[in-house]
């Protein structure tokens, strides 16, 4: 049968057989997902606590701040800028945390 280019609607187009990977392979690439997860959340506790630490000593204008909840959102505020950060790129502590990590469990 020739193929035009096209596929019938509704069906995927095909592709070349590919191997499929086997447990060990699957069972390291999500070990490598778990250990990069790992390590941007890391940098963004890390990232959150500089900003925190940074916002400590900044005081609102009157109209805009004070009041019991400042300090509990101010804190959302520093985690919150802390994870998207390190999922924008960080400051590179993920990137060597990832690596030492993958070393201690010989995935390198």
């Amino acid at each position: 049968m020739t193929n035009y280019g096209f596929t019938p609607a509704g069906l995927p187009p095909q592709s070349p057989v590919q191997p499929q990977a086997g447990p060990a392979n699957a069972a390291e690439l999500a070990k490598r997902a778990q250990i990069k997860d790992t390590a941007e959340r890391f940098e963004a506790t890390f990232l959150s606590s500089m900003l925190q630490q940074m916002f400590d000593g900044v005081e609102p204008a009157a109209p805009f701040g004070g009041g019991p909840g400042e300090s509990m959102f101010k804190s959302f505020l520093t985690d919150a800028m802390g994870k998207q950060m390190s999922k924008g790129g960080g400051i590179g502590i993920a990137a060597q945390v990832q690596r030492e990590m993958l070393k201690m469990q010989g995935l390198t």
